[in-house]
């Protein structure tokens, strides 16, 4: 579900025309939905209410302050994966005792910090990471509460690229070794282990490698508790996958039926790691169209925005349905390549896709682009980054300015002697 629908041929975003917020904020930018936002939590919520647990939204696939406030007012915690993250969601106003902070590297001034916030619990993926986290933590004189990340070697039958919980992996610990680092963990003053972690992939589309991986993971947990350890979580990480163009991506209650009884084994608090599930369907990217340009084999659309802006078809093959903001009325379907600017083959949103037919001046929406897209942004080819409007109901905000000239300069600096 979201709140991006057609009225009469005319795109709109809840009770708001998209074209009459380009017409303000001109193009490309991306928009958001506040009321999917705010469901698509309540979904999941409810999907895992007969189970204790903990959303943590995903700071990684949208991190806008907004955003992020407003999942805290709908009760969510935050999973972050480095110390700007974290910052983010302090200023946003999240629980610290709701934040878990993951990643392979953490650093010393990133673990001190999030030692000095609270935070619930760190996910802690090697040997080498576990002294360095007991090591902060006594020097600070407190105990730091960890998991474990296990890598329990589950296809999660996705992209390679967001493949995270396969033996080849660099995330994890292996599950044969984590018994032995728990015992580690265990006799050291500055930890208190006090859950499991797995995260075995993203955009996942099918139940059956959670439930694969969870009876490994509890198993491992149950261990543990006969060990002596005191362990309340179990975070199941995330990846529930959604729908971009005509996949068949389940509902958080088909993940749920097979994950619950499961966890409730345990007794222990279940942690969820959800991101795209949330924010990819409740954003979409608004290009204008530049001009049309006839190639030997190919058609082109020139759009407005470009890889820089949503790097995901580029860097994943990714499919995003592309259509216009307002249909014309007679316009014919043609296969096109959708491009952008940037001097790279590799610059496109689309590839051989058929769309209707669109002239200079017109506008295309990029769906579910709420994900992923702003946060994986750069400033490419000195192409200034995008501005970010909220709309909730009747009402638009801007939630990040578009950037200037000036922006791409500074903190720059010329020496004098150069």
């Amino acid at each position: 579900m979201n709140d991006f629908v057609y009225r009469d041929g005319v795109l709109y975003c809840e009770e708001l025309k998209v074209s009459d917020i380009a017409a303000k904020v001109g193009t490309p930018f991306y928009l958001y939905s506040k009321n999917t936002f705010t469901s698509h939590l309540q979904h999941v919520e409810a999907a895992f209410g007969d189970l204790a647990h903990i959303v943590c939204y995903s700071v990684k696939a949208n991190s806008n302050v907004a955003i992020l406030s407003m999942m805290a007012r709908e009760g969510a915690g935050a999973d972050v994966v480095s110390g700007g993250e974290l910052y983010r969601a302090l200023k946003a106003g999240m629980d610290p005792q709701k934040i878990v902070f993951a990643g392979l590297g953490k650093t010393e001034q990133e673990i001190e910090y999030g030692l000095s916030e609270g935070i619930l619990m760190f996910n802690v993926e090697s040997s080498q990471e576990l002294m360095l986290v007991n090591d902060v933590a006594q020097r600070l004189g407190t105990q730091a509460s960890i998991a474990l990340r296990v890598n329990p070697d589950i296809d999660a039958k996705t992209h390679p690229y967001i493949a995270t919980g396969l033996k080849q992996s660099k995330f994890g610990i292996p599950l044969s070794q984590a018994m032995a680092e728990y015992e580690v963990a265990q006799k050291l003053p500055g930890l208190n282990p006090t859950g499991v972690h797995q995260h075995i992939g993203s955009q996942i589309l099918e139940p059956g490698p959670f439930e694969a991986s969870l009876r490994k993971v509890t198993n491992l947990a149950k261990s543990l508790k006969v060990l002596g350890l005191d362990i309340r979580y179990i975070n199941i990480g995330g990846g529930f996958g959604i729908q971009y163009t005509d996949e068949d991506a389940p509902e958080p209650e088909q993940f749920a039926a097979g994950i619950v009884p499961i966890l409730k084994e345990t007794g222990c608090t279940a942690i969820m790691e959800v991101g795209r599930m949330i924010a990819g369907n409740a954003g979409i990217l608004v290009t204008k169209v530049l001009l049309n340009k006839q190639g030997e084999d190919k058609r082109f659309v020139v759009v407005d925005a470009a890889m820089n802006d949503l790097i995901r078809p580029s860097l994943y093959q990714a499919n995003h349905h592309i259509g216009p903001v307002v249909y014309r009325e007679g316009a014919a379907e043609v296969k096109v390549d959708v491009v952008g600017p940037i001097c790279e083959s590799g610059d496109f949103l689309a590839q051989d896709r058929a769309i209707p037919e669109v002239q200079s001046g017109e506008l295309l929406a990029v769906f579910t682009a709420g994900a992923y897209g702003f946060t994986m942004s750069s400033n490419y080819n000195s192409r200034t980054r995008l501005p970010e409007v909220l709309v909730s109901g009747r009402r638009a905000f801007v939630i990040r300015r578009r950037e200037t000239y000036e922006d791409l300069v500074r903190g720059e600096a010329i020496p004098k002697d150069l």
